[in-house]
């Protein structure tokens, strides 16, 4: 359903940070607030230390689940993404395409550059290469005639 595709696109333009799951060697799992920027549906970047637990994870183990949704919405207003991917370092041809995307959602004064990125800075890209999307459907929806919220998996229309 297109309608229901639209959620993707739509959320991850609006909200600034994902929930990023990841899991360890031994598959023991870890939750991060991550600031991102999404290239497109199916391409998303941010920055980490590599020394964070996520990162560090994401070394180990690259497959990540990520939802996306606000949480300052009334209880039964919620819109989520739910999403599978890929994630690791951006390669270093994508530095400049990267900083162009995450700092369209940066405030003046907060832009990222190279010297912020290792050897020089702190930090790394990381991008997650999107495999399936999902969209929360919320229950009592009449589309759906669920009771209880349900995830419908969504692909864009080609």
């Amino acid at each position: 359903m297109t309608d229901v595709w639209e959620t993707v696109p739509r959320l991850l333009a609006e909200i600034k940070y994902l929930v990023l799951g990841t899991a360890d060697e031994a598959g023991h799992p870890w939750t991060s607030p991550v600031y991102f920027a999404a290239a497109d549906p199916r391409r998303l970047y941010w920055v980490s230390s590599p020394d964070s637990r996520h990162s560090r994870n994401i070394a180990h183990r690259p497959q990540v689940a990520i939802t996306v949704f606000d949480s300052t919405v009334p209880i039964g207003g919620a819109e989520a993404i739910y999403l599978t991917a890929t994630a690791g370092l951006a390669g270093d041809d994508e530095t400049d395409e990267a900083l162009a995307v995450l700092n369209t959602r940066l405030p003046d004064g907060r832009h990222l550059d190279r010297d912020d990125l290792a050897p020089n800075g702190l930090l790394r890209i990381y991008r997650a290469d999107v495999a399936e999307h999902f969209v929360l459907i919320r229950g009592g929806d009449q589309r759906f005639d669920n009771v209880i919220d349900m995830r419908l998996p969504v692909t864009p229309a080609e």
